[in-house]
C-alpha cells in the first residue's frame, strides 16, 4: 500500500508538469486549430533560462521568472514570423511550418548549447517535508504541485473574469464574429501564444529541479507526451489538458513502479489509443461537424 501511494505522489509531480505543457499545445488549438509543435522546445528553453540564471548566482524566483518571461517572447517571435503570414494559408502549411520551427530549435540548441547532458544546478534541499510511514513528499515534489496548481487557478481566473479572458474564449468559438464584434484578433493570439509558452517555460525548470538532467532534445519526448495529454482531455479544452496531464503521469509513475520501466513511453500511447477508443473526442470533449 505504502509503495502505491509513493507512485502517486511520483505521479502527481510528473502529471503536473505534463499538464502546464499540455495547457499551451491546448490554448493554441482552441483558438486558431493550430498543432504548435515547437512547444515542446519552447518547455526546453525555460529549462536551459533556468539553468544558466542559477548558475549565475540568482536566486530561484527571479531564475523561474525569466525562465517564463523568456520563452513567453519566443512564443511571441514564433508567432508572429512563423505563422501569423500563415493565418488564411492552408492548415496543412501551418502544420508543415511547426514542425520546422521544432527542428529549427532542436538544432539550435545541438549547435549553441552542445548536445551533451548538462547537470541541472540543485537549490533546493533533497529532503522529505511530509512523511507518512514509507511514503515520502519532497520539497521539490511539493513545489511542483503546488506551483502547478496556482499556475492553473491563475489560468483560469484569467480566462473567465478578464477583459481578454473573454477575448480568448470568443475567439476560440467563432472567430469572424469575434472580429465583427471589434476583438482584435492578432493581439489576442499573440497573447494565447504567451501564456502558453510561459507556462512550459516554468514546466522547464520544474523538470530541472526534479530530473536534475537537461539536454537540448529534451523537449522532444515531454512535448509530445504533454500533447497525448491535450488529446486525452480533450484537445482545446484547459480543464481537459489539466487532467489528461495528470493521467499520463500517474499511468507512467504506476507502470514504471508495478511492471517495467521499459513501457513508461509505451503506456502513454496505449492510454490515448484506449481513450479514443472509448471516447473520439477527448475525455472532455464534444463530437462537432467540420465542413470541408
Amino acid at each position: 500500500m505504502s509503495q502505491l501511494l509513493q507512485q502517486l505522489v511520483n505521479g502527481l509531480s510528473l502529471g503536473s508538469i505534463y499538464a502546464l505543457i499540455a495547457l499551451g499545445y491546448t490554448m493554441v488549438y482552441g483558438i486558431i486549430r493550430l498543432i504548435n509543435f515547437a512547444h515542446g522546445d519552447i518547455y526546453m528553453v525555460g529549462a536551459f533560462v533556468g539553468y544558466f540564471a542559477l548558475r549565475g548566482g540568482l536566486p530561484l524566483p527571479f531564475a523561474f521568472f525569466l525562465a517564463m518571461i523568456i520563452p513567453a517572447l519566443f512564443g511571441l517571435v514564433i508567432e508572429f514570423f512563423a505563422y501569423r503570414p500563415l493565418r488564411n494559408a492552408p492548415r496543412i502549411a501551418a502544420l508543415i511550418t511547426a514542425i520546422g520551427v521544432s527542428l529549427f530549435l532542436e538544432n539550435l540548441g545541438i549547435l549553441v548549447l552542445s548536445p551533451d547532458p548538462r547537470p541541472f544546478p540543485q537549490v533546493l534541499p533533497d529532503k522529505s517535508i511530509i512523511s507518512y510511514g514509507d511514503v515520502n513528499v519532497s520539497l521539490t515534489q511539493f513545489l511542483m504541485i503546488v506551483i502547478t496548481l496556482a499556475l492553473m487557478v491563475l489560468l483560469t481566473l484569467f480566462v473567465h473574469y478578464t477583459k481578454t479572458g473573454k477575448a480568448m474564449r470568443a475567439v476560440s468559438q467563432d472567430r469572424e464574429a469575434a472580429q465583427l464584434m471589434g476583438i482584435n484578433i492578432n493581439r489576442i493570439i499573440s497573447v494565447t501564444f504567451v501564456i502558453g509558452s510561459a507556462l512550459a517555460g516554468a514546466a522547464g525548470v520544474l523538470v530541472g529541479l526534479y530530473i536534475p538532467r537537461i539536454e537540448p532534445l529534451m523537449g522532444v519526448m515531454y512535448g509530445l507526451k504533454a500533447f497525448v495529454a491535450a488529446v486525452i482531455g480533450g484537445i482545446g479544452i484547459i480543464p481537459g489538458a489539466m487532467l489528461g496531464g495528470v493521467l499520463m503521469g500517474l499511468a507512467e509513475t504506476l507502470v514504471t513502479g508495478f511492471l517495467a520501466s521499459t513501457w513508461r513511453d509505451a503506456i502513454a500511447f496505449g492510454l490515448l489509443i484506449l481513450i479514443l477508443l472509448i471516447k473520439p473526442s477527448g475525455i472532455f470533449g464534444t463530437s462537432s461537424r467540420t465542413k470541408v
